[in-house]
Order: structure tokens, then C-alpha cells, then sequence
């Protein structure tokens, strides 16, 4: 190529240069067929042997420009973190190709001297590659290689499990959040590879609890009717030293009616706003002097028409144990439930606080009585509303304590991304 003949780089994973691989690569093809036909014209009258007998076919000379690929023809466990390449010798390339078994072209960028070829587009794990490149010698002699590779699995991985499922209705308190099952040491990597948009859009920032537990929300609940998509983009993220994502895929959920209720311990009250308008205010229990309960905003996180609750299961020895707990939703990991209650007096709700730091509302045992204030709280509620309590007497819960990153302040939470 001369020195003032331009480069064609097109996107994808195919190089070329202009003019040379359709004018160039295409007349030997046409040469090396005519050759191939049994030779020259035969003069009139010549015999076979004779001094005006058949011309001798002549051949092209090859071209001397030898083109190496990496990884090597049939590789079986290339490593994925590494890009392909492709050199010449004694030549110029004009034409690299790299595709993936669903042929999808890779991009990459040809050196300056036209003497190699990289990939720039990560590999992915577990895959099939094919390469097809073409190169010419200084005597414009067309040389061409072919290879065909298959990258390794990784042998160790880490998944995040996610909060909401796909395709769900939360309340507005809901936060995404995601649990790593290994250690993550690079956060930046990891974080990067995790996309979370809303429709309409709000500025949604990540924060870290610590190395196994990431977060996102925006800076105020969320609006009802907000659509939310989690992007997971971890395959083949380095999370840590030689431990890789292996998810890649959109998680989606809907945000659905707007509905936050305060429980005001010092008036034994729950209130219920439901998009802006009182629905209900219910008498309540809440935690006695001892067992106070936490302070703040705390969202339900699991909900259960009956369930069990054993003082030993949070630290309290064996101060009770009751099987059958109607109507309980679940607002921190450390065991704070707002639940049915049917074994207290009906004098106590709204009027004393007496329980080991849950709210209850009054209920009947086996909960099937759906006109009972647990039953129609419960009814009401969905995953990710917000109980808010005040004047409980105790401190505000630690925003990691469940689903309660609200009670951090919106710089601190920024302050707790890794980008």
C-alpha cells in the first residue's frame, strides 16, 4: 500500500483496506482457475512434443506473507481475558474478521503499520470464536488464515441474588438490592456492570453496605407507577482476583400505589396514608421500656398470613414462643414485625406498650377473620410500603438492618457508591 493510500475501518470486527480485497484478493482467485485448466493455446498444425507443440502452463508464485493467529486453530480453553490477535509477516493485512458462534462480529483496531490486528471487544467465557483474515506481501500476493477457538469456563464464580423478582408490584420504599455470594473486592467493576433506570426517569446512585450487599434507590421514594429495570451485565466481571460474574440479564418490576404508614408509639397509633389520603388509623401495641422498638423508616420485606415466633431465634432466651403469629410482615433482618396479635387484651391496643419491640395490631388466632385490624392492615400492605415509627423511645435502626436504607441521608448514601 502506498504511503498516501487511506485505511477503511469499519465498526465490528471486520477490517479492510479500500480497493485492495475486492481488486486485489479477487483477480488471483480467477488467475489461479484459468491455470488450472490444461494450459495454453496449441499453434495449428503442432503436435504433441513437437518444436510448435503445447506451451507450459506457469503457476503464480506464492506470496511470502505468513499470518499467525492467537489463540491457535482448535483451541479448546482460551482464556477469555485475553484478546485475540492476529500478525503478518512479511506483509500487510487487508481484511480481519472474528465472529462468535451466534456471528457476531468483534471489534477491533489494526496497528499503525498494518503488521497486527487486536481485538478490542471483550471475549465472553464459554464460547466459540471463528477468525478469517487475509494479508499481501509487498508484491500485493494475496495470503489468508483461518481458525476457529473456544474459550474457557471460569473455575470460580459469583452470582448476586436480587430483590424484587422480575415482573412484580412493590410499594415505593422498595429498594433494589443485591446480595453477593462471594466476597466482591472490586466494587468499581462490579457496580459498573449494574445498570438501574426508572420510567420516568429519577437519578437512581448504588451504595454498598459492604463487600457482599449493594443497593439502589433514588433520593425520595419512589413515584406510583414507576417502571423499574435492573440491568445485570456481570458475566465475566472480575469481582475479585480470578472469581467472575456469570449473570447477564433484565429484571423489571412496577411500582404501585403510593402508601407509607406512621406508628406513633407515644399514641399507640398506626396511620395509614394510601397516595396522599388517610385510609385508617388502628390502636396498636409497641415495644415495652425494655424491649423498645426501633425508631425510623422501615419497609415490609416479607409478608406472612401466619408464622412462627421464637424469642430464641433473636437473642431473648425462651420468653416465648408462638406458632401461629396471624397477619406478620417482616421490617428488619434482626426480627421487628408488624403482625396480628390475638393473646393481648383487647384494653391494651392504643393504650400500652408491652410487646419485645414488634407493633401489633388486634387480631384473632388463625387469622380468619378478615375484619380484624391486622387482617385489614395486612390486606392493605404490599412488599415495600413503609412503616415509619416515631416517638418509640429508641434510637433510629441501622439503614443495613433490612430494607432501610431511607434513614441515611441521600450524601451519605451517595458516599457509599463505588463510581
Amino acid at each position: 500500500m502506498g504511503a498516501g493510500e487511506k485505511q477503511d475501518r469499519p465498526l465490528g470486527g471486520t477490517w479492510s483496506r479500500r480497493g485492495v480485497l475486492g481488486g486485489l484478493l479477487g483477480a488471483p482467485v480467477l488467475l489461479l482457475a484459468a491455470c488450472q485448466s490444461g494450459g495454453g493455446s496449441k499453434p495449428a498444425g503442432g503436435g504433441a512434443g513437437g518444436a510448435g507443440g503445447e506451451s507450459p502452463s506457469v503457476s503464480p508464485k506464492a506470496s511470502v506473507a505468513k499470518i499467525a493467529i492467537t489463540p491457535a486453530d482448535g483451541a479448546t480453553a482460551a482464556p477469555f481475558t485475553a484478546p485475540v490477535t492476529v500478525t503478518v509477516q512479511d506483509g500487510t493485512l487487508t481484511s480481519v474478521t472474528v465472529t462468535d458462534g451466534a456471528g457476531k462480529q468483534i471489534a477491533g483496531q489494526l496497528a499503525a503499520d498494518g503488521a497486527s490486528w487486536t481485538s478490542s471487544d471483550p471475549l465472553a467465557s464459554g464460547s466459540t470464536y471463528s477468525v478469517a483474515a487475509a494479508a499481501q506481501d509487498k508484491d500485493k500476493r494475496p495470503a489468508d488464515a483461518n481458525a476457529s477457538f473456544s474459550t474457557a469456563s471460569p473455575a470460580n464464580t459469583f452470582v448476586g441474588y436480587f430483590t424484587p423478582e422480575d415482573g412484580s408490584t412493590v410499594g415505593v420504599g422498595m429498594p433494589v438490592s443485591i446480595n453477593f455470594n462471594k466476597a466482591i473486592t472490586d466494587r468499581r467493576a462490579v457496580q459498573q456492570a449494574i445498570t438501574v433506570v426508572a420510567d420516568p426517569p429519577v437519578e437512581i446512585v448504588g451504595h454498598w453496605y459492604d463487600s457482599t450487599r449493594l443497593e439502589f434507590r433514588p433520593q425520595q421514594y419512589w413515584a406510583k407507577g414507576t417502571t423499574v429495570t435492573l440491568k445485570l451485565r456481570l458475566k465475566d466481571v472480575a469481582g475479585a482476583k480470578g472469581v467472575y460474574g456469570t449473570q447477564s440479564k433484565n429484571v423489571t418490576f412496577t411500582v404501585g400505589r403510593s402508601q407509607v404508614s406512621v406508628a406513633d408509639l407515644k399514641a399507640d397509633t398506626l396511620t395509614v396514608t394510601t397516595d396522599g389520603r388517610v385510609t385508617a388509623t388502628y390502636p396498636v401495641i409497641g415495644g415495652s421500656p425494655e424491649h423498645r422498638t426501633w425508631a425510623g423508616k422501615m419497609v415490609i420485606s416479607e409478608r406472612y398470613k401466619e408464622t412462627r415466633m421464637n424469642s430464641n431465634t433473636v437473642g431473648l432466651g425462651s420468653e416465648y414462643d408462638i406458632p401461629d403469629v396471624p397477619h406478620a410482615q417482616r421490617l428488619t433482618t434482626s426480627g421487628t414485625f408488624i403482625h396480628g396479635n390475638y393473646w393481648s387484651a383487647a384494653s391494651q391496643f392504643g393504650n400500652s406498650n408491652t410487646s419485645h419491640g414488634c407493633i401489633a395490631l388486634q387480631d384473632v388466632q388463625g387469622g380468619n377473620n378478615p375484619n380484624t385490624n391486622g387482617a385489614r392492615f395486612f390486606a392493605s400492605s404490599m412488599v415495600g410500603d413503609v412503616v415509619e415509627v416515631v416517638n418509640s423511645g429508641d434510637r433510629t435502626v441501622n439503614p443495613s438492618n433490612g430494607l432501610n436504607g431511607w434513614n441515611m441521608s441521600w450524601a451519605d448514601w451517595k458516599a457509599g457508591s463505588a463510581l
